[in-house]
């Protein structure tokens, strides 16, 4: 049973969440990415509030700027310090030494993932990254691989000033191809129905800009043409660090994040556990849910 409610924290903020498990059970946080929401981790939130696979308390946050979470406008508003923010306060409410058992986390979710693990260990007992690359490793193929920095473009797409606008008409005629060239259609992995694409249809008209923000604030970026690396940051190694006991799970067949993001990972993440899985994508919750809850939960309990 999913339960939906909004959550104000101290900031200002105003969190839409649904849930699974009993309040003050070990608390398991999911994020969620673009262009998704906090509804596709439902079967996930389900399983892991059974008892039989841990009786978690589980909370899936709809990110800001995306659903009816607070959405403000200012582009600065979306930087990666204000979003763990946001989550960091999200724990507090439903954890009394606000304190995570375990963060799953995919695409933009699991950047926010990275940094909360990097900037906060004390509070992540288990880190759990989707499809989200390391910040390490994605400014090192931004900078030196012409094959992630054309998988990469569409970012500077999503930068334009006029992105959601572009983005909504037409019935989100620009959004269903992120999922339909991965394979997501009825001529694919078949989990693009009509239902679930009814619940992205009232996702993205409650608007877009937000989600667009996070790709303008951002500086990991591939450069535009006649411009050069250079402004692609190199963070200190002291940022990149996570000591969190960390679970990687990555879909090989994701057009968007190649696998060279995984090359040199452990130089970061020492307590790192991968697991690659072929012929599947970026969309991997939704194409094999049950796959993803049992290789979780095998992690969880290896991890103890």
């Amino acid at each position: 049973m999913i339960e939906t409610f909004q959550r104000s924290l101290p900031n200002g903020t105003t969190l839409s969440c649904r849930a699974a498990g009993q309040p003050g059970r070990p608390l398991m946080v999911f994020l969620h990415g673009f262009p998704e929401a906090a509804f596709i981790w439902d079967e996930l939130l389900e399983y892991f509030a059974d008892p039989a696979h841990g009786g978690y308390r589980c909370v899936a946050p709809n990110l800001r700027g995306f659903e009816k979470s607070s959405s403000p406008t200012d582009v600065a508003a979306y930087k990666a310090p204000l979003l763990i923010q946001d989550i960091q306060q999200l724990a507090a409410t439903e954890s009394a030494d606000g304190t995570m058992a375990a963060l799953v986390a995919h695409d933009w979710g699991g950047a926010f993932g990275w940094g909360y693990a990097n900037a906060f260990p004390q509070q992540v007992g288990r880190l759990v990254i989707i499809n989200s690359p390391h910040p390490g490793t994605f400014t090192r193929e931004l900078r030196n691989s012409p094959a992630q920095q054309q998988a990469s473009a569409y970012m500077n797409f999503l930068a334009r000033p006029d992105a959601e606008a572009l983005l909504a008409a037409d019935d989100f005629k620009r959004m269903w191809p992120f999922f339909l060239l991965m394979k997501a259609g009825p001529d694919g992995f078949g989990w693009l129905t009509e239902e679930v694409k009814q619940q992205y249809r009232e996702v993205w008209s409650a608007g877009l800009t937000g989600a667009c923000n996070l790709y303008r604030v951002t500086p990991m970026k591939p450069p535009l043409p006649g411009q050069t690396v250079d402004g692609i940051p190199v963070l200190p190694r002291e940022r990149l660090v996570v000591e969190v006991p960390t679970f990687v799970f990555w879909a090989l067949d994701d057009a968007a994040l190649l696998p060279g993001l995984l090359e040199g990972l452990d130089e970061y993440v020492p307590k790192l556990e991968i697991k690659k899985v072929p012929n599947a994508t970026h969309w991997i919750v939704h194409e094999q849910p049950q796959l993803v809850a049992r290789e979780i939960e095998g992690f969880l309990q290896r991890n103890q």
